[in-house]
């Protein structure tokens, strides 16, 4: 591909005790006569912890280096500024993440690739499942995956499967398990991994997955190594527990169309699989809330068929009061405990689904937490599913993990449905409740949790550790738990025989792996519980994850991993020509900081200068319609294209707690396209509110109308203005532009756009842009609002659109993978006829993947 040969690839991964150890080492060479970028990009697990690549040109290997976070960052900027070779490994996709390096490679070099990642594999559904990406890009003479498994207990079953896997690739996979060792090899020939005879195209691009189980001759298994130990308890052949379940599910207007019909799908197949010993109810909540029954109800067969008749008629309404939802869940689980209405012996959970932020009652979040925890006082799990991207992600992760349940994110794609009836088939089945895993505590050094509410059926506890005496070899465990018909007592001890014979296979076994899934697990259980922490507690989390993560050299999210080649100074050929492309935007300094509006109302001529100062000032709406969104930390932009019909009305800011709303109506040219396309449209009104102070504000192209309770006053663009008056400051430039605060929240800048009046096809229309965002609250949203917070992403595979002048790229951005573009799109904040070019990556599609949910959420019935 473009002259690069990737002529060998090999994925070895070793597994010993479920820790998982991965090495990928990918060789090309540069079969052209000219220097040219080879890349090497690697999808993970996100489950996954990098531990170490390196590089190595013409015999001479570069190593990457595991730093703190910040450092990195600063070593990475520090050499792409140098136009030296740089890699980082950033967050994409549903269940990955992308290692991105490239290096330039003289004609006829070679370079290895080499990268290591470990991880603990989790037991899900009776199975270990260990997930590995294949997408070479092109055909390789010689690729190759290689799996050695070794369990000390012994494997009862082993398989292995592709998402590209043919009838013909089938018969590739080789397969092999007895006693303690499993194998499996992939080794497909060149002619096995063309999509057709005699093409280029590969087949290899997908999901290569092994699947496996140990031997459970007893509940639990102990292992102990150079003074680790690590603990794996999964029973077998337990009587099911009875369960409580309350779904609590949001029904607000932004669930409309295909959310909530999936929400419907999901809880018809969930109402199938649940047993008639089991409990449940479900509990609505939109601007009110709505409970199915008052009380839990058995789930006998004449209550199954009313409850889908009930979930059939699910339909969306009003806004998002999540607090009076969960609060009613909550108190109906309590009641139903408290009156013994449901089983003694019993595994109660909330499961609440909602795809937007709370808005109606209660609407602080930390306020919402407090309420919560207060409520369940550790007596249940609380797993809270947050549907698309318009949720405080954040905020459900933390309540949940409080409350002993987590937080899952539910893709808005086609499969929606299914990943509910997932989440719901993991926790489904509970064996046991209130799990407590003892060790002797004159023993034992830094324990991870080994406290758990419920252990489900097909699933597996882990508990690591160490020894306070690096030469003890023997352990005892007291076993605690409520199953149902009685109380789970016992005590175990390790089996040092089996670990000493198992250790006579070295050859499978990674170095210290015990102390590195201790250390594997105490970071991930560190990193979760500084979701939840705050103030002291949270910088003690991660300082001691940080420290662990450098020990160890994984990289998680408090490092990152460096790598960066030096080039030879007296050649300079060699380096990729990369420039840094920069924002063009007026630069202005104040050496005193006078009030915003005293300073225009003293100047007004220079109010379109003034706030191209502010670093937060560049969000904005215009053109037919442009959106255009800074991310200053990348000192870059993003953009993107609203295609709608004239008369459509688009919210473009709202946020509750100011009670500051921003709408605007979309107009047409003044005659249709005849040829079928879509009508090009501008903003040809605006409507800004203030609802707390009953202000209103209309914009036109022609007049400046301003509502304030029953009175109302009225301006044209030929006049000059400078008005102030309680919750509104107002400044209109004649026939330019208008600037105005309401209240203590965010300021606008209206630019007005006048063309030819016997044009004979475009109007005049409106374009805005926001001056301190910073001053409305983090619950705002819109289409421009949802911007007013913190947004990453990453770009990859820059390469040829088809415009030579616009190259296409993918953008990683909040795990979606998208093709951008790059271009420019007009910024007029200099005045109307001052247009300058803003380059930016064009998201196509009406923003899909960049904005939370679809564009046609954001249409609303008027202006106000």
């Amino acid at each position: 591909v473009n002259g690069i040969e990737i002529y060998s690839m090999k994925i070895d991964s070793k597994v010993t005790s479920r820790f998982a150890h991965n090495v990928i080492t990918s060789q090309a060479v540069n079969r052209g006569n000219v220097h040219k970028e080879v890349f090497f990009d690697v999808e993970l697990p996100k489950t996954a912890f990098i531990t170490n690549f390196s590089m190595t040109i013409d015999g001479v290997t570069y190593p990457g280096i595991i730093k703190e976070k910040e450092l990195a960052k600063k070593q990475y900027e520090k050499a792409v500024s140098k136009g030296q070779t740089a890699g980082l490994v950033k967050a994409s996709g549903r269940k990955t993440e992308k290692f991105t390096v490239s290096v330039n490679v003289e004609a006829a070099s070679k370079v290895t690739f080499e990268l290591t990642y470990e991880e603990l594999l989790k037991r899900q559904f009776g199975k270990y499942e260990m997930f590995i990406k294949v997408k070479p890009k092109q055909l390789v003479k010689d690729f190759e995956i290689e799996v050695n498994i070794f369990e000390p207990q012994g494997i009862t079953e082993l398989e292995a499967e592709g998402t590209f896997i043919t009838n013909d690739l089938q018969n590739i996979i080789k397969k092999t398990f007895s006693e303690k060792k499993g194998h499996i090899s992939f080794k497909p020939t060149l002619d096995q991994q063309r999509t057709c005879e005699n093409c280029s195209q590969s087949v290899l691009d997908g999901d290569f997955t092994v699947r496996y189980d140990v031997k459970r001759t007893t509940p639990d298994n102990l292992q102990i190594v150079n003074g680790y130990f690590v603990h794996f308890f999964a029973p077998t052949n337990l009587p099911k527990l009875p369960k409580n379940v309350i779904f609590v599910i949001d029904i607000s207007g932004s669930m409309s169309g295909r959310e909530i019909e999936q929400t419907r799908e999901a809880l018809l197949k969930i109402l199938d699989d649940i047993k008639e010993d089991d409990f449940f109810n479900f509990i609505l909540f939109g601007s009110a809330v709505h409970t199915w029954k008052e009380t839990l109800i058995q789930a006998t067969p004449e209550n199954l068929d009313e409850a889908r008749k009930f979930v059939r008629g699910i339909d969306t309404e009003g806004m998002t009061n999540l607090h009076g939802g969960i609060m009613r869940g909550i108190d109906m689980l309590n009641a139903a405990h408290e009156g013994n209405l449901v089983p003694k012996r019993s595994a109660s959970i909330i499961i609440m689904l909602t795809d937007g932020q709370p808005n109606v009652g209660i609407s602080n979040t930390q306020d919402i937490q407090a309420h919560v925890k207060k409520a369940i006082e550790g007596r249940y799990p609380l797993y809270n599913l947050g549907f698309g991207y318009g949720v405080d992600y954040s905020f459900l992760e933390k309540m949940a993990l409080e409350n002993k349940g987590l937080a899952r994110r539910i893709y808005p794609d086609s499969d929606a449905a299914l990943q509910l009836q997932g989440f719901y088939d993991e926790v489904s089945n509970p064996m046991l409740t209130d799990v407590e895993l003892n060790y002797p505590e004159n023993e034992i050094s830094d324990l991870t949790k080994n406290i758990f509410k419920h252990f489900y059926d097909g699933s597996e506890i882990v508990v690591a550790g160490r020894f306070i005496d690096n030469n003890q070899n023997s352990l005892t465990v007291d076993v605690r738990a409520e199953g149902a018909n009685d109380a789970l007592s016992y005590t175990t001890q390790q089996d040092t025989e089996q670990t000493a014979k198992a250790f006579q296979e070295q050859e499978y076994i990674f170095g210290d792996y015990i102390e590195r899934l201790w250390a594997y697990l105490t970071i991930e259980q560190l990193l979760e519980k500084r979701i939840a922490a705050t103030g002291e507690e949270k910088e003690n989390l991660t300082a001691e994850a940080l420290a662990l993560s450098l020990k160890y050299k994984f990289v998680t999210p408090l490092t990152s991993m460096v790598v960066t080649k030096p080039e030879d100074s007296n050649n300079q050929d060699g380096i990729a020509d990369k420039p840094v492309e920069g924002i063009d935007i007026f630069s202005f300094t104040l050496f005193e900081k006078p009030s915003f509006f005293s300073l225009l109302s003293a100047a007004p001529q220079l109010s379109s200068y003034l706030y191209m100062a502010h670093p937060t000032w560049y969000t904005s709406v215009d053109g037919d319609p442009h959106f255009i969104i800074s991310v200053p930390q990348k000192e870059d932009a993003i953009c993107f294209n609203i295609n709608e019909n004239p008369g459509a009305v688009l919210n473009l800011i709202n946020d509750p707690v100011t009670g500051i709303t921003v709408n605007g109506e979309l107009i047409g040219d003044k005659r249709a396209n005849t040829d079928g396309k879509v009508q090009n449209t501008y903003f040809g009104k605006l409507g800004i509110a203030n609802k707390h102070l009953d202000l209103k504000l209309t914009v036109t192209p022609e007049k400046i109308t301003i509502q304030n309770g029953n009175e109302k006053t009225g301006f044209t663009w030929l006049d000059s203005v400078t008005l102030q008056q309680e919750g509104l400051t107002l400044i209109i430039n004649r026939k330019k532009n208008l600037v105005l605060s309401m209240g203590s929240g965010a300021s606008f800048v209206i630019v007005l756009h006048e063309v030819w009046k016997k044009h004979p096809l475009h109007q005049d229309f409106l374009g805005l842009y926001t001056l301190e965002s910073d001053k409305l609250s983090e619950q705002t949203h819109g289409l421009l609002g949802q911007f007013f917070h913190p947004i990453d992403f990453t770009i990859l595979e820059v390469h040829p659109g088809s415009d030579p002048k616009k190259p296409d790229a993918t953008m990683i951005v909040k795990n979606n993978e998208l093709t951008v573009t790059r271009g420019w799109q007009k910024d007029y904040r200099r005045g109307p006829k001052q247009g300058v070019d803003i380059p930016c990556w064009f998201v196509h599609n009406n923003g899909a993947g960049l904005i939370d949910g679809v564009h046609t959420d954001y249409i609303v019935p008027s202006l106000f």
